[in-house]
């Protein structure tokens, strides 16, 4: 089963727009991974996918227990995505997405500033033949990232002046991305990529929460996926505070 129906049986399933962002830290590696998998039997039936950053990645070992966490979440029928923000030559590119995908990952993330031709291309090329998803980054959740994604630049085809993030909205269409990445704490920016897009591919919405994005106004701006870490992830009762949140946007949609 490919990642998109995956993802849309679970949100489906568990009637959840929520992705899970398993980012533990501070913690020996055995805790680690001990926590980490609890997360994950406590939270995935309030969740449609879970994204695992390099948190996990560098000190577990990407073949050994991040792929047993992966196991565990396809157990679940949830998809896993692989935060890995894919930017560098295309040759390298197509390894770091094939370790990726070999250890199990649904999806990957990928930053558009790396362009598509010897950048790109490969990743979006193996991942259509594995039926995987690439998720392409057109604007990051924290302050600071208006000072790229949001700076103003010339449109090399039109020579009108725009903002980079909407070029990069554009690239997720012409390049065939699976998402959009687009920050919750960004409103009018998620409303903005939202018009581009044309529905035609999902935004995915970072920040909720601890950052100070509000599920509720991204999936009315025009997210349909919220990725949620540590407001669930640090609360006492994460399985809680997972539902709590599912509960919170039933009247939305």
């Amino acid at each position: 089963m490919g990642f998109k129906k995956l993802l849309e049986d679970a949100e489906k399933r568990n009637r959840s727009p929520i992705v899970l962002a398993l980012d533990l830290t501070r913690r020996n590696r055995e805790d680690l991974y001990k926590d980490s998998l609890k997360l994950i039997q406590a939270v995935s039936r309030f969740v449609c996918a879970i994204k695992i950053n390099r948190q996990l990645v560098l000190p577990l070992g990407l073949h050994d227990r991040v792929k047993a966490l992966v196991d565990e979440i396809h157990g679940r029928d949830i998809p896993a995505i692989m935060d890995a923000k894919i930017n560098d030559i295309g040759h390298t590119n197509e390894f770091i997405a094939s370790e990726y995908f070999s250890a199990g990952f649904d999806a990957v993330t990928a930053s558009a500033f790396v362009g598509y031709k010897d950048g790109l291309e490969p990743v979006f090329r193996l991942a259509k033949q594995k039926q995987n998803g690439v998720l392409l980054l057109v604007h990051m959740s924290h302050k600071g990232a208006s000072e790229g994604y949001g700076q103003t630049v010339v449109d090399e085809k039109t020579g009108s002046r725009r903002r980079q993030f909407e070029i990069f909205a554009e690239k997720t269409l012409q390049w065939g991305a699976d998402g959009a990445i687009v920050g919750a704490t960004f409103l009018e920016t998620i409303a903005r990529v939202h018009s581009i897009l044309g529905g035609n591919v999902p935004i995915f919405s970072p920040g909720v929460g601890v950052q100070g994005g509000s599920l509720k106004d991204a999936l009315v701006a025009g997210a349909k996926y919220a990725i949620v870490g540590r407001s669930i992830y640090e609360s006492d009762d994460p399985a809680g505070s997972a539902n709590d949140l599912r509960r919170s946007i039933e009247a939305v949609g």
